[in-house]
């Protein structure tokens, strides 16, 4: 384990952002975890780097959790629970449940980003999120240097939220995740979205999560930019949920609106339509801008700074606000 000084966290975030770590450790276990947390506890913590936007270089050391390894803990006629360590790539550990008929995941294909980062926010896509399939997630407590465990109960997650973001964040290292994943008589999840669409273009009336998994690809691959090619973290806003008496006041002015109901009080707007309803939807500031696909990616095109694309994403939080008095939540941690 070696600590390494003024490195380059441009391959370290998916907006390409070019910041610099004053020190910088891969961390390859939970042991070398404790041993470095022995020496300082102010760490700056790295995973897959899809969820952040760094705008400004790093002081504290740098953390980099390649924590790697898949486990089978149980196995039965039906279901299968998994340990998944922190540093495994997250859509390679969907494709790889998939080539074993583990089912529930298949919806969370082709999302950025690592394996101890997906409960933090409680990622999700295509009516599934992950809390769904959580049992447990391990981590370390930084005050004591200890394992502790926080079942499902115990993570609070909701939309696009757990404890990790809340009450818990700075206060633990997230190391492994475990999952219950169905065997089969999988419950396959079509109906949001154009998954069921692109399934009767090919042709598909009894699909596969494999089927599934692959619609979801396509779908995203023809939305979404490949962070390796444009810098990008994603969604970057959330999808507000207003009162449906909001809602309906805003479908009298905007009858295209779309929406997702919540309850009976709250309905749910896609904040891509409110971003290109306000006119971002492909625009370019510099090398900072807004996908010309999806109006809800903010993109990177090649040498944009974290304040630049930070501050195209404030001007769309007032203007989305001035225009249809919703406030706009920014879904990526803003470092």
């Amino acid at each position: 384990m070696t600590i390494l000084e003024n490195i380059s966290l441009k391959e370290y975030n998916t907006f390409g952002v070019d910041c610099y770590a004053k020190r910088f450790v891969s961390i390859t276990s939970f042991y070398q975890l404790q041993q470095v947390l022995k020496k300082e506890q102010d760490l700056f913590l790295i995973s897959g780097g899809s969820n952040m936007l760094l705008t400004k270089d790093i002081d504290t050391l740098v953390a980099f959790i390649n924590i790697k390894g898949i486990s089978i803990d149980r196995e039965y006629e039906d279901s299968v629970h998994l340990t998944v360590n922190a540093g495994e790539n997250w859509h390679e550990f969907v494709l790889w449940c998939i080539s074993q008929d583990f089912g529930g995941l298949e919806n969370l294909s082709l999302i950025p980003g690592n394996v101890g980062t997906c409960p933090i926010q409680n990622i999700g896509a295509y009516g599934v999120e992950v809390k769904d399939t959580i049992t447990t997630v391990e981590a370390l407590d930084i005050e004591t240097g200890k394992r502790i465990t926080f079942s499902n109960t115990e993570c609070g997650f909701g939309y696009r939220n757990s404890i990790f973001k809340n009450e818990a964040k700075g206060k633990y290292i997230l190391t492994a995740v475990s999952f219950r994943l169905t065997k089969k008589k999988h419950q396959l999840n079509t109906s949001y979205g154009a998954i069921e669409t692109a399934l009767q273009e090919q042709g598909i009336s009894s699909p596969t999560i494999k089927n599934i998994s692959a619609a979801v690809i396509a779908i995203r691959q023809s939305k979404l930019p490949d962070p390796k090619e444009i810098g990008n973290s994603g969604s970057f806003f959330k999808n507000p949920v207003i009162s449906t008496k909001q809602f309906l006041e805003l479908q009298k002015n905007n009858p295209t609106i779309p929406s997702y109901k919540i309850s009976e009080t709250e309905t749910k707007v896609p904040a891509g339509w409110l971003v290109e309803q306000c006119g971002f939807k492909g625009k370019r500031f510099g090398d900072a801008g807004v996908h010309e696909k999806q109006a809800l990616v903010l993109v990177n095109y090649g040498n944009a700074s974290g304040i630049e694309i930070y501050n195209l994403a404030k001007k769309i939080q007032q203007t989305v606000f001035d225009t249809f008095n919703i406030p706009l939540e920014i879904e990526v941690n803003i470092i």
